[in-house]
């Protein structure tokens, strides 16, 4: 199978990467085109917007969590089906670890894949200003990777005018331009944009920012100079049939959300059977369960939910009472205090497993790249590390002092995550391929729970 290739690309945050994706995906897919997506670096909410256009999960790349090679054998398993990939990139297009390293930047995981890059830049109160701002990119770009630029936030008019002279004096191509409306908007909050469940009209939203892609984007000219490469599947990954040894419960509904797709990948391989439940809206966690993994989201957008349901939380409770495996990040590590404080003080009672209280901050607590090491050996294995990320504005009266949480490439470490024979409990977002051995332990231990409830 031949798959062609773009990264959607910017100068900077907020420049409307995720616009342009998801209306260039629509558009692929009405095209009648076999399109998959990725997104780079350690984001939860953009895939699920290109996966409420395409129907099918889309993959996070990161050069951070992953090798070059490795980066690049899991964009080929997940690519070689499809006649076209979209990728679309993280912060700007240069920034990547400690926001000035290459590594983890959407520029690297380009050249790792051999991706041609369409930079949207935001129009909106520039004009012929820009032209030294994508001359500079233009220059920075070694690899000759940029191959376009939408103007984005634009007016026809403006685009005109700028378009023959963008290419003129940088020699790169201008496809098009979306226009500034306020109907074209996706809502952000504090942790980003919306997930698409919470997003007002956002099929209405999608429609017209396909429509205006449609009519100010010369499509056909993306898909000439989109890259052509034979995609084989990496032999790292070959597909194997797993007999499945044991049941992991994964949390999924509005409130928890944030899920790597290849975390799940990794589980199913070392012989888990996934099946997934609600905390707001199941009385309790699936009965064949041996183990449950309660990954991040937005809890406390729905703690009255959360909390009225107390079958539920005694659920969870009697499972880790019982020695039932669990693994919980971010917003499942919340969930798991014995109360959960709101923006207002109010306060909800929560499983009651850590007995702490979560409290809103008001800032990030702890943001970025991290790898984690156990103080000792259990779901890392002897000397082991694993790779993941924060990003939250709750904090823990009880962090948990079981490993050491290392800032890659800085002189700073701290304590965190509540650990024991049976359980990882953190803040920390996981990332499993880093480690494929988490995911192995983590499916023994269930096995090994399962088989003591034989006895």
């Amino acid at each position: 199978m031949i798959t062609r290739r773009v990264m959607i690309a910017a100068p900077k945050s907020g420049s409307g990467k995720t616009s342009v994706t998801i209306a260039f995906l629509e558009n692929l897919k009405k095209r009648g085109i076999k399109v998959c997506s990725f997104k780079c670096g350690p984001d939860y909410i953009d895939p699920l917007f290109h996966k409420s256009v395409l129907g099918i999960p889309s993959y996070n790349l990161d050069t951070f969590f992953t090798d070059e090679k490795t980066t690049d054998d899991i964009f080929k398993m997940h690519s070689k089906d499809f006649e076209f990939a979209v990728m679309e990139g993280v912060m700007g297009l240069f920034d990547g670890l400690s926001g000035v390293r290459e590594e983890g930047s959407s520029y690297h995981l380009a050249k790792v894949t051999d991706t041609p890059i369409i930079l949207t830049v935001d129009t909106k109160g520039a004009c012929r200003s820009i032209i030294p701002l994508i001359a500079g990119f233009k220059a920075y770009d070694t690899e000759g990777l940029i191959k376009g630029v939408i103007l984005n936030r634009t007016s026809e008019a403006v685009f005109n005018l700028l378009a023959p002279m963008i290419e003129k004096e940088t020699g790169i191509k201008v496809v098009g331009f979306i226009p500034d409306k306020k109907e074209l908007t996706v809502q952000s909050r504090h942790l980003g944009l919306f997930t698409p469940d919470a997003q007002k009209n956002i099929e209405e939203i999608i429609e017209k920012l396909s429509e205006e892609f449609e009519k100010n984007v010369d499509l056909d000219v993306i898909l000439n100079i989109s890259g052509q490469s034979e995609i084989n599947e990496a032999s790292s990954f070959a597909k194997q049939d797993t007999k499945e040894i044991c049941t992991i419960a994964v949390s999924k509904d509005e409130a928890f959300c944030f899920i790597y797709e290849d975390n799940i990948r990794l589980l199913k391989e070392m012989g888990a059977k996934i099946v997934y439940f609600s905390p707001i809206n199941d009385e309790r966690i699936p009965e064949d369960a041996n183990g449950v993994l309660l990954v991040g989201g937005y809890p406390e957008e729905y703690l009255d939910k959360l909390s009225s349901n107390k079958s539920m939380l005694s659920s969870v409770k009697e499972a880790h009472e019982g020695g039932m495996p669990i693994v919980a990040e971010c917003g499942g590590f919340m969930y798991l205090h014995k109360s959960i404080e709101d923006r207002e003080k109010k306060e909800y009672k929560a499983v009651g497993i850590i007995d702490a209280k979560c409290t809103f901050t008001g800032r990030s607590v702890r943001f970025g790249y991290i790898e984690i090491k156990e103080k000792t050996p259990s779901f890392l294995g002897e000397g082991g590390s694993i790779k993941g990320h924060e990003f939250h504005y709750y904090d823990s009266e009880k962090n948990g002092d079981s490993c050491i949480i290392g800032k890659p490439y800085k002189d700073r470490t701290y304590e965190g995550i509540i650990e024991n024979k049976n359980v990882f409990l953190g803040f920390p977002h996981l990332y499993y391929p880093s480690n494929p051995e988490f995911a192995k332990n983590f499916v023994e231990k269930c096995v090994d729970y399962k088989n003591s409830k034989k006895v």
